[in-house]
């Protein structure tokens, strides 16, 4: 009903201008019933059960307004397919002269089930298949996402399909020029745009007909009943008269600033997780439009999760022997030479023992950069422990040298009079001479190196880290 008050009123609203401006201009004559036209045919030639239905309004200078049970419609002229047979209610009005004028609704007899409209894999997905049901929740926990809220810009579609993102960075989901994403994380959910809890289950069911079902904990208690159509192809979910747990606040442009809780973007679904993306298209607080994606797990993925083994990676804060990390560094002979990892994964954020990166590419441009990889070509640090700890170090082909120092206490190591390899003007570059062994691999440095640590975050206990390799 909020889409059909809309288009009455961008009907009506122009009309009622012109009204004004000159007596002689008004907004119509308002058809009688007897003069509205239209039809509902059953296609028998598509579907002997009658499963295909054909709507068409045959009213010049009407605007069409159609709720056929599964769905609604603007369209002069439009097709419903119905997979499961039974009755259904079809209602027509048409917008005429300013007013809307109500048909009698009609009753049309599916007598047969044609599987094939919900027979796709996502059907499958959502709702566990014909004869089926399948409840969602919210990620709340963060246990495929990175929380239950995601925002977006508003030109991004399904994920798995479509045109490069403006910034080159995220290959697929992008159709426009709002292309942009933010994850909040859960610290920044709870409690600022969301309440935390259980915000209940939502049920989709193909047992009969296309079923859905939410029990909204956060909103009130309230149950909501209603049924819902997927359109594979454009991947736009629609539910009738119910909508999803959601559980945002008012503020922030959170339910208050979404019209249109009727039709979603699906951009992502498959058996365990699904995101629908809603439209905040009220700038309530002049923060502008932005699409709002709820990140759904299923309760049976939710039930079965067992949450990964946590802990510090291999090597993280390790322990040596006397003189083992001088060994390391230096090697027994004349020394050993130290590069960036480059081509591998160059930089970490190691927060609470673990890291995240896993290749360059993944800090890609903001990080790791073009810049870092011309540096690295052409730059390396030499340790040496004859004659006293001794290093060298090529920047850009420019050699200076000088002394080191270990504290065996702390694993920190010392230049005396210099930095790390430095990339002139990067906020990434090295500022202290001192920097921390994070991670080590005693006896495994030929194959997995050393990992630096230039800067710490108390905040966060991360470390910013370098890999360095032989």
């Amino acid at each position: 009903m909020k889409l059909y008050k809309k288009l009455f009123a961008m009907l009506v609203l122009p009309m009622l201008f012109f009204a004004c401006k000159k007596d002689e201009h008004h907004i119509g004559q308002v058809l009688d019933k007897s003069e509205i036209k239209y039809s509902i045919t059953q296609d028998l030639n598509a579907d002997a059960g009658g499963n295909t239905v054909i709507l068409k309004n045959l009213t010049p200078q009407s605007l069409s307004m159609w709720d056929y049970q599964t769905g609604t419609s603007t369209r002069m002229t439009d097709t419903v397919r119905f997979a499961f047979a039974g009755d259904y209610v079809i209602k027509f009005s048409a917008v005429t002269g300013g007013t809307v004028v109500k048909m009698d609704s009609l009753v049309v007899k599916v007598t047969q089930d044609n599987l094939n409209y919900v027979n796709d894999p996502l059907w499958t997905a959502l709702s566990g298949g014909v004869g089926n049901e399948k409840e969602w929740i919210l990620d709340e926990d963060g246990i495929y996402f990175n929380g239950p809220l995601t925002y977006w810009g508003v030109n991004i579609g399904w994920l798995k399909a479509g045109n490069s993102w403006q910034d080159g960075v995220f290959p697929t989901g992008c159709y426009g020029g709002d292309c942009w994403t933010w994850g909040p994380g859960l610290t920044d959910i709870y409690p600022n745009l969301m309440i935390n809890g259980d915000h209940g289950v939502m049920t989709f069911g193909l047992k009969g007909t296309a079923a859905f079902k939410a029990v909204k904990l956060m909103e009130n208690g309230i149950t909501q009943n209603g049924t819902y159509y997927l359109n594979v192809g454009a991947k736009i979910l629609t539910i009738n008269n119910a909508s999803i747990l959601r559980g945002y606040k008012p503020a922030k442009n959170g339910i208050t600033g979404i019209s249109n809780w009727t039709t979603y973007k699906i951009l992502s679904l498959d058996e365990n997780t699904m995101q629908l993306g809603v439209i905040r298209d009220r700038d309530v607080d002049g923060e502008g439009a932005a699409m709002i994606t709820y990140n759904f797990i299923s309760k049976k993925f939710a039930e079965e999760y067992v949450p990964p083994v946590t802990g510090p990676d291999e090597g993280f804060d390790p322990t040596f022997k006397t003189g083992e990390l001088l060994n390391m560094l230096t090697g027994t002979g004349s020394g050993r030479l130290w590069k960036l990892d480059a081509a591998g994964n160059p930089i970490d954020w190691i927060g609470k023992g673990k890291g995240w990166t896993k290749s360059h590419a993944d800090s890609r441009d903001w990080g790791w950069n073009d810049s870092w990889d011309a540096v690295a070509a052409d730059s390396w640090i030499l340790f040496n422990k004859l004659g006293g700890q001794k290093y060298t170090r090529s920047q850009n082909g420019i050699l200076s040298n000088g002394t080191f120092t270990i504290n065996e206490s702390t694993n920190e190591v010392s230049l005396v009079g210099n930095l790390l390899i430095q990339n002139p003007g990067n906020w990434m570059s090295p500022v202290k001479p001192t920097f921390k062994v994070v991670k080590a691999f005693p006896g495994k440095e030929a194959t997995k190196g050393i990992w630096f640590g230039t800067d710490y975050n108390a905040e966060k206990d991360e470390w910013f880290s370098f890999h360095y390799i032989l």
